[in-house]
């Protein structure tokens, strides 16, 4: 047990910038979680708290592990990445026999012992992260510029994806997924003409299918993913429907003004926007606390994405900085889908806000990934430490 006296010992640099801005954007989170899911509490649950108390605990032992995970050498995970890998699937598969079906989705698993409900599309996103880190790293950049190789670490998160879109019928994770592997892709591989082939390929097709979807000669037939483009083209058309989200999250926004009504002080969070503590939080975050907020926010998130970016191009190796690649992929994308959901800039896809949004498997999660970056940050080296 020597070398692990001398692992504990040897903590390295700590980025407490990093640290910083994760600590308070949960804090922060937790503050307007509360904010917005105090009247839907006391209503539903006859506890106004009862949110924060759940996402409080959640957040206490996703610090735990965070702080945890840091201690781990990040070459540690490289040995078990396939494992990992193949967990994360058994999980999405275990949702068929015994899913908890929630909203009308069935997309948790509940875990005996645990008060908790595991999202396997959560355990999906680390899995890959980890797993394609390797999967790059043994390929290099050279047999990346191939086709053959280019393709080859696509194929293991397709799978993931089209598991977590035909199983839990949760297309925004599937997309997300594949969304983290191209990051990774676009970072290691220097022939961006792929890249930009592929960004138009995939514009084009939601072009035709948008297209397709307004001229429909049937549109009562469409299922619930068709009516939501049409809700986002017009949303005061589905006010009834799909759009009174959307409708309600835009009245938010624009009530809020540059300084927003007050901390504690929305209106669209008493009823009108359903279960905002979830993906419509940041709509409220606009209301209370105006445009000043929100951007103070996102200038949060860009700078808390610089710090992956610092240390990614600090990394002691590839797979090292591949790993911050894939956490900085995942962030970035939830945040600005998120955002562009609640702005309408987008179809609603039901994503959440990093950090901010009311989840336990999300900020756990989410959590552990910090946890890597920060090992990853301290420049542990498990061969290293275990030869000494």
């Amino acid at each position: 047990m020597n070398w692990l006296t001398r692992l504990f010992k040897k903590r390295g640099n700590i980025d407490y910038s990093l640290l910083f801005i994760v600590l308070f954007l949960l804090a922060f989170g937790l503050v307007m979680l509360y904010s917005t899911s105090s009247y839907e509490a006391a209503a539903e649950y006859k506890d106004a708290a009862y949110f924060l108390k759940r996402q409080a605990v959640f957040t206490l032992l996703g610090l735990i592990i965070m702080v945890g995970v840091s201690f781990i050498p990040y070459t540690f995970w490289k040995k078990i990445s396939f494992l990992t890998y193949m967990v994360s699937i058994g999980l999405i598969i275990l949702i068929l026999p015994f899913g908890l079906e929630v909203n009308g989705a069935k997309r948790w698993l509940a875990l005996p012992g645990i008060p908790m409900q595991l999202q396997p599309a959560e355990v999906a996103k680390i899995a890959l992260i980890i797993f394609s880190a390797m999967f790059i790293e043994k390929l290099g950049r050279r047999n990346l510029l191939s086709l053959k190789g280019f393709i080859a670490p696509l194929i293991p998160a397709l799978i993931v994806a089209v598991l977590l879109w035909k199983i839990t019928d949760n297309l925004s994770s599937a997309i997300i997924t594949m969304a983290i592997v191209m990051g990774m892709l676009f970072v290691a591989c220097p022939d961006y003409k792929r890249f930009v082939a592929m960004g138009a390929s995939v514009a084009a097709v939601g072009a035709g299918a948008v297209w397709f979807i307004v001229n429909s000669a049937d549109q009562n037939s469409l299922d619930f993913r068709g009516e939501r483009i049409l809700a986002w083209l017009d949303p005061q058309a589905y006010a009834g429907g799909k759009g009174y989200q959307t409708i309600q999250a835009l009245y938010a926004i624009g009530s809020g003004g540059m300084f927003g009504k007050g901390l504690g002080q929305s209106m669209q969070k008493l009823g009108f926007i359903p279960e905002a503590q979830n993906d419509m939080i940041f709509s409220i975050i606009c209301e209370e606390l105006g445009l000043f907020g929100a951007v103070s926010i996102m200038l949060l998130f860009l700078i808390l994405l610089w710090r992956f970016v610092a240390i990614a191009s600090n990394a002691d190796d590839f797979y090292g900085a591949m790993l911050v690649v894939g956490v900085f992929s995942h962030i970035a994308v939830q945040v600005i889908l998120n955002i562009a959901v609640v702005t309408n800039t987008i179809p609603n896809t039901g994503v959440t806000l990093p950090f901010i949004s009311y989840g336990g498997s999300s900020v756990f999660f989410l959590l552990a990934e910090i946890g890597i970056v920060l090992s990853v940050a301290r420049g542990l080296n498990a061969e290293e430490v275990l030869e000494r």
